[in-house]
């Protein structure tokens, strides 16, 4: 089996920059792919592609040295094991609030005697290598995302769960399950209570001595939180940097121009 660089880049302590995907189209992925990223997420949960798309993602950006990870829709046992089966390299489980909820994301990941995961490697076993079904179980990635007021209180519990290989956070649903909406969902927070919950995650996650992942929106917020210690970091989204390359070409243009600037273009998509 291809061994997963990104593990690897961890072992020996050396951070990885992750890159987003929410769209489901193969060449905007090619595109993102070729840019330099250690590994690419497809979001399944909340990105603009179903089963296919995310097929066709996993093919098209085959040939580059980035290691594909999945975001699944859910818990389920099905979107689990069919993103593992399409070629992810690791599974990251949104929304997981306890030790039982993180050890059930572990059984659906990993083969018998260690899970529950059912055999049928459709299309990694060709694109991983022959011997996948004797290497999946040390390779493959099984992130939880803890994002709730009821992660964070079950933290440790959820940290320590055995097969458990990182903690991924996405900072907008964890400000809004811990503030009751008081905060704008977002990324890259300054506000004292929101980096406090997230360095604890981090410091969790650096005793348990698994890895921990966090969503940026910017180059120098993801610099700041390498800086803190975590393993990866995303930065933004293809759709965010599509928006914003299109909106600053536009200004730049309009200026050149001496047009007006037109205040509503939509660059906020996370």
């Amino acid at each position: 089996m291809k061994p997963n660089k990104l593990k690897q880049k961890w072992a020996s302590g050396e951070p990885a920059l992750n890159a987003w995907l929410t769209i489901g189209n193969g060449f905007a992925a090619e595109v993102v792919a070729a840019q330099g990223f250690d590994s690419i997420v497809l979001d399944g949960q909340h990105g603009v592609m179903g089963y296919s798309e995310m097929l066709s993602i996993l093919q098209s950006t085959h040939a580059y040295d980035v290691t594909p990870l999945v975001r699944v829709p859910w818990l389920e046992p099905g979107a689990i094991m069919k993103a593992m089966d399409a070629g992810a390299y690791g599974v990251i489980c949104p929304m997981v609030n306890n030790r039982e909820q993180a050890a059930e994301l572990v059984s659906y990941m990993r083969y018998p005697p260690l899970g529950t995961r059912s055999f049928g490697p459709t299309r990694i076993g060709i694109s991983a290598g022959s011997d996948y079904a004797s290497k999946a179980n040390e390779e493959i990635l099984c992130i939880a995302m803890i994002e709730t007021a009821e992660g964070m209180k079950n933290l440790d519990e959820i940290v320590s769960t055995p097969g458990l290989d990182g903690i991924y956070i996405g900072p907008a649903d964890l400000t809004l399950g811990l503030t009751n909406g008081r905060l704008a969902p977002g990324a890259d927070y300054e506000e004292s209570e929101i980096v406090e919950a997230i360095k604890k995650i981090l410091a969790a996650c650096k005793d348990a001595g698994i890895a921990a992942c966090l969503h940026c929106g910017s180059p120098e917020y993801a610099a700041k939180a390498f800086g803190w210690g975590f393993n990866l970091c995303t930065l933004n989204s293809d759709a965010r940097f599509l928006a914003t390359a299109a909106s600053a070409s536009v200004k730049k243009t309009r200026e050149l121009l001496g047009q007006s600037i037109n205040s509503d273009a939509k660059t906020g998509v996370y």
